[in-house]
């Protein structure tokens, strides 16, 4: 079946993620999206093993598990930390290194001394294996799994608002060593079908579509060119290299049609769009990517005030040819389903067409064809004075028709504006504490309405905290980051947390605010997930700094960005609500109290 997805329909995507930022009426209207920037995973990355049917000999840290038979084995690693169905491995190996894998369904056995020890008689049917490490992050999985398991482990989220999104397209910097040549805008490249049967038409780059093409600029004023015709010649297929910086000011620039000409050189033609503005270039300008302005942006009115349907900017020599009236300048009305277009160009001494240039521009076009036989040359631009043409005479000239609604009508669609760029940027403990400053996060990216913990009402506040937390009073000692908290329930279980945060109230040092994360694969017993409980006898314990403190079981109030009830609070974000439409999961990201994030968030759709 002969289909494709076009580029438009990546483009009204992108719109319509940014337009659903500020539909509706209100801020809890059902047209409107509420979306939140999240940063999540505070614990170290280590490649995850389900484990299924183990027998009744434990696994146990800083042993091996193997698969087959070791020394030979196809997959072994260090254990580096045990749970109800998973282990935590470190130092995968195996005879295909690192991308050694257990095989699904496979006997997992556990050993001790190495090549040199034994067997621990500790074994395991092999489930779903994720390799990892703290340089190799994991890909995320789009399933249902693990968007639960990502909620577990978020911090804290950040609204993002209009003012936090823009359009964003390839940068292209005025640089002639690193950008010597650019693709002229056309509106008919393509790639040639692996299929066969027709040949594609490729940019001067060798670019297969004007969505991949070099045809745009970033001046050193921060102004941005559209290139309409970059030397293109018969002698010259693919363009020429520019010579001169398209700009604004100075005697090339023609306002009232938005062109600025180069007079040296190849001839470049170039499209002014828009200036960036300062804060756009400090929120949004990076590296790799332009932020294209706003429709309420001053030059980009200014711009679409100036686009006219179906004008005419560039006209093309193809074939110089010969036997057209020789030594003269001549002009011809471009013939389409517009008017008022007219071309005008000029021959040597045989007749060879030397250059060719718009003399109007016209309107209307979605087609024209520019004819050189006889009866159609003039050597007036009233085109009332003909001259007649030889039967001999050949040439050819094509006229390039514009993007739809002509050039500078429609940015986003003209540039190429398929991605959009989130620029948040977290101070401090930003939200009155919702994101913590005394650890680090591993994961980012997108929810799509989120309720309120506990409701079913969309979240609309600024900053959310995606942690539980105690009110801890008499600490015996300082909580440590990551560290496995325990408390005893009074039936009799477990319940445990992984530490992202200890903050002491101000002036004290043995109360304070712990905030922790529960995961359902690390933090089970007997395959349930036990909650910390208002009770002010049964103390919260630290494994590794062996601090214990009380539940503060009489403080009911909001601290930290989180608010408690009898010494407990819950996340704010319920959990598994709204959509997650963007992970990325990444080497960690330190925080520091004296520190600011500003994170970059570029979606291509």
């Amino acid at each position: 079946m002969a289909a494709i997805i076009s580029d438009k329909f990546r483009i009204f995507n992108a719109k319509q993620f940014l337009e659903s930022l500020t539909e509706g009426a209100t801020d809890t209207s059902a047209e409107r999206s509420r979306m939140y920037f999240f940063v999540g995973r505070p614990q170290p990355w280590k490649a995850n093993l389900e484990v299924h049917s183990q027998n009744a000999t434990a696994f146990v840290v800083g042993q091996e598990v193997y698969v087959g038979t070791y020394g030979s084995t196809a997959f072994r690693a260090t254990i580096a930390a045990v749970y109800d169905n998973a282990l935590l491995l470190t130092d995968v190996f195996g005879s295909n290194g690192v991308n050694s894998v257990p095989t699904l369904g496979s006997t997992l056995k556990g050993r001790t001394g190495g090549s040199g020890g034994s067997d621990t008689g500790a074994e395991a049917v092999s489930g779903v294996y994720r390799y990892a490490t703290e340089d190799v992050p994991p890909l995320p999985l789009d399933n249902a799994t693990e968007k639960v398991n990502l909620y577990d482990e978020i911090i804290a989220a950040k609204r993002v608002t209009g003012a936090y999104a823009r359009t964003v397209i390839r940068r292209y910097n005025w640089d002639l060593v690193a950008n010597p040549k650019f693709d002229s805008w056309k509106p008919d490249y393509s790639a040639t079908p692996g299929g066969g049967g027709q040949i594609g038409k490729q940019t001067a780059t060798g670019q297969d579509s004007i969505s991949t093409a070099k045809f745009y600029v970033m001046n050193s004023s921060y102004e941005v060119f559209k290139c309409l015709y970059n030397g293109e010649a018969p002698g010259n297929a693919t363009g020429q290299n520019a010579t001169e910086e398209p700009s604004t000011s100075g005697a090339n620039y023609a306002s009232a049609t938005g062109l600025y000409t180069e007079t040296t050189g190849a001839g470049y033609i170039w499209k002014y769009m828009f200036t960036i503005p300062t804060d756009d270039v400090l929120k949004f300008l990076s590296s790799d990517f332009i932020p294209v302005v706003l429709s309420t942006n001053a030059t980009r009115q200014a711009t679409e005030a100036l686009a006219v349907a179906g004008a005419i900017d560039v006209a093309i020599i193809e074939n110089a040819g010969s036997g057209l009236p020789a030594s003269q300048t001549l002009y011809t009305s471009i013939k389409g389903d517009g008017t008022g277009g007219k071309v005008k160009f000029a021959t040597d001494g045989s007749g060879t067409i030397t250059s060719a240039e718009i003399e109007a521009r016209g309107s209307g076009y979605t087609y024209g064809n520019v004819l050189l036989g006889n009866g159609n040359l003039y050597s007036n631009a009233g085109l009332s004075s003909a001259v007649a043409t030889g039967a001999g005479a050949k040439g050819e000239i094509e006229v390039i028709l514009p993007s739809q609604g002509g050039h500078g009508s429609d940015f986003e669609t003209e540039l190429n504006g398929k991605r959009v760029m989130t620029n948040i940027r977290l101070t401090y403990a930003e939200g009155s504490g919702d994101f913590p400053v005394d650890n680090d996060f591993r994961r980012i990216g997108i929810i799509k309405d989120p309720f309120n913990f506990g409701t079913t009402t969309f979240s609309t506040a600024d900053t959310l905290s995606g942690l539980k937390a105690v009110k801890i009073t008499g600490a015996t000692a300082d909580f440590v980051p990551d560290e496995e908290i325990t408390q005893s329930t009074a039936a009799g279980g477990t319940a445990k947390g992984t530490v992202v945060s200890w903050t002491l109230d101000q002036g004290q040092t043995t109360t304070g605010v712990l905030k922790y994360i529960q995961v359902n694969d690390t933090h089970t017993t007997n395959g349930v997930v036990e909650a910390f409980e208002s009770n002010g006898s049964n103390a919260v314990t630290g494994g590794l700094s062996a601090a214990s403190g009380n539940v503060d079981t009489g403080y009911s109030n909001s601290l930290l960005g989180s608010t408690f009830s009898s010494g407990l609070a819950n996340p704010e974000i319920a959990n598994n609500s709204g959509d997650v439409i963007y992970i990325e999961n990444r080497r960690l990201i330190t925080r520091a109290p004296d520190q600011i994030e500003d994170i970059k968030l570029v979606i291509e759709f």
